[in-house]
This record gives structure tokens, C-alpha cells and sequence, in this order.
């Protein structure tokens, strides 16, 4: 757990920090069926779920983690006078954190993926296509490895691979042969224009920006962030207390991939044998949870319309079960 101070540039920034929570509504109709006790935001961000999930139950205490300082700075302000501890630590952190603060037991979970608005609009953390900035996008400002590493030393098969894998870009050795062709690339604007030049004409027209999934490929290897949630979901689903309710928020295919497959084996929905008609195998570790829904839950037309970056939002949900069931 991290407890370094801001600088000055980043606590002048966390003035304009603001969030605004992804699918409250049906975040708050899951979690307020826990039971008493702690809540964990592994993603706090600005606290917008944090703060609302504190004022509509006195009988819950919460801990916020983010890998963000200027995210936890924002937390630590926006729920002052609240029953509420934020660490700056990223979610593979958590049963470290938990430990160092004396938890055990948990009533609920939180985790919202992905980038947060306050993040994309600042062109200083190198995460927008659409405003120039360094080739930065690390949550954590600390670690060494940038998206500069990324695009002006990794290898054209190290590229190529984490942009078909992280994003689904059909285009994605052009891409990553572009990039390595128009080195060195200095800036996010500079590194936009070379990804939109690599890709065909008629693939630019449609599915937004052309450098939107390249982007989010790059950012989601500087920070690592896929192969960190099934780690922390375990860790969280062990520490939970039954009934317990758990809440995740994913914001594109590769990420909802993983989340669906680490929960769909914490509730024992992974043995082959259940879809060939089999007899369920003996040798598997009883289900830990029951999961709200197989499918995946969309925010409202009405919330896209107010924040169209809630648009691509997928949430799940479970339920921690007791030993008995």
C-alpha cells in the first residue's frame, strides 16, 4: 500500500475530479441487500458510489482503494465525515490492505473497471486520443512502465499481439507495423494520427475514433489490468460473509470475458460435464457464490443519454453463499 503525497500539478487537478458513478441505481439496489459490516470500493475513483452507498446505510463502514492518488485525494475529500478509509492501492493489492487496516470480514464488494472520466479529460495522463499529451496512461504514477515504453520499444509482435488481445482490433499488425515504422512517436495526438492512417478507409467510418481500441489496449498493458481481477475476486470472495454481495462493473468484451469466467467458476458453473448432459464431476471445490444473473446487466437509455460513456457498461452481480448451501 502506497502513501505517497501528490504533486502540486496532480493536487491542482483533483479540484476538477469529478465523478460520476456508472449504474448507481442498480449498484445501490445490490448492495444495500448485504448484510451490517464492511464494504470494499477496490475502485473508489472520486467516491460517487462510495458517498451514496454511506448515506443510505448507517450500519455500513467502507474501505476505498484506488491506484490513482489523485483519485484517492479526491476520495479522501468526498467522504470526509463518512465511516470511510481510502488507501492508495491498486485492487491486486487487496488482501495485503486489508490485512495492514485489521479487516477480515467483508459485507460486499465493489470493483468499476476500467478508465474514469477525470482520468480520459486530462490530456497530462496521456489516456485521450483527443487532446494531445504525453504517452503516459499510468493509473499509478509511481511505476516505472509507460505507454512510451509501449509504443517506442516494444516489438512489432509484442504490439500486435496486445492489440488483437486487448481490443479486438481486426486491424492490428497494420497498426503496430505502423507504429513501429514511424518511430520515435512523441505525444497521444501523434500516435492517433499514425493509428488512423494504418487502418483502411471504410474501417475508419465506422465504431468511433479509429484509435479508440488501440488506446485501450496500450493502457490496459501499462497498468496490467486484466490479469489482476481474478486474483482480487478471490481474494474478496474469501473474505466475504454470507449473503454478502458483490458488484462489478466492466466496460468492454475482453474485461467482461474474464469477469464472467472467474465468476462463473467461484459459482461451480464451469464444469464441462453440466452442458454434455454428465454427470457433475465429484472432484471440484463446492460453489462459493450464486450469481444474480447469467446475464449481464446494461444501464438505462435514460443514464446513457445523460453520460454516453456509460453506453458500453456491463454489470454483474452476486451473492456470497454459506458453507450449507
Amino acid at each position: 500500500m502506497n502513501r505517497q503525497k501528490p504533486t502540486s500539478s496532480e493536487a491542482s487537478f483533483n479540484g476538477g475530479f469529478v465523478h460520476h458513478p456508472v449504474m448507481l441505481d442498480e449498484v445501490l439496489r445490490h448492495l444495500l441487500k448485504a448484510p451490517s459490516g464492511m464494504i470494499v470500493d477496490a475502485t473508489v475513483g472520486g467516491a460517487g458510489h462510495a458517498q451514496a452507498i454511506l448515506q443510505a446505510r448507517a450500519d455500513i463502514s467502507l474501505v476505498g482503494l484506488d491506484r490513482d492518488l489523485i483519485a484517492t485525494t479526491a476520495a479522501s475529500i468526498a467522504l470526509a465525515g463518512l465511516d470511510a478509509t481510502v488507501a492508495h492501492a491498486s485492487f491486486a493489492e487487496i488482501g495485503e490492505t486489508l490485512g495492514s487496516l485489521g479487516i477480515g470480514e467483508i459485507a460486499g464488494c465493489l470493483f468499476d473497471l476500467g478508465v474514469s472520466s477525470p482520468q480520459l479529460d486530462n490530456p497530462a495522463r496521456g489516456f485521450s486520443y483527443r487532446h494531445d499529451g504525453p504517452l503516459d496512461m499510468r493509473m499509478n504514477r509511481s511505476q516505472t512502465l509507460s505507454a512510451n515504453d509501449i509504443v517506442n520499444g516494444w516489438t512489432l509482435q509484442e504490439l500486435a499481439r496486445i492489440i488483437a488481445s486487448y481490443s479486438d482490433e481486426r486491424c492490428a499488425r497494420r497498426i503496430a507495423m505502423a507504429i513501429v515504422s514511424a518511430r520515435p512517436i512523441r505525444g497521444t495526438l501523434a500516435l492517433a494520427e499514425v493509428i488512423r492512417e494504418a487502418i483502411p478507409a471504410p474501417a475508419r467510418r465506422k465504431g468511433g475514433h479509429p484509435a479508440k481500441r488501440t488506446f485501450q489496449a496500450i493502457r490496459i498493458a501499462v497498468n496490467d489490468e486484466l490479469s489482476q481481477i481474478p486474483v482480487a475476486l478471490q481474494e474478496v470472495v474469501a473474505r466475504m460473509v454470507p449473503d454478502a454481495t458483490g458488484v462489478l462493473i466492466s466496460y468492454h468484451s475482453g474485461e467482461d470475458r474474464i469477469v464472467k469466467h472467474t465468476l462463473c467458476n467461484l459459482a461451480g458453473l464451469s464444469d464441462p460435464s453440466r452442458f454434455r448432459g454428465l454427470p457433475r464431476a465429484t472432484n471440484l471445490n463446492p460453489p462459493a457464490i450464486e450469481l444474480v444473473s447469467r446475464r449481464s446487466c446494461q444501464p438505462s437509455a435514460s443514464e446513457i443519454s445523460c453520460n454516453p460513456r456509460a453506453s458500453s457498461a456491463r454489470l454483474r452481480a452476486f451473492r456470497k453463499l454459506a458453507n450449507n448451501e
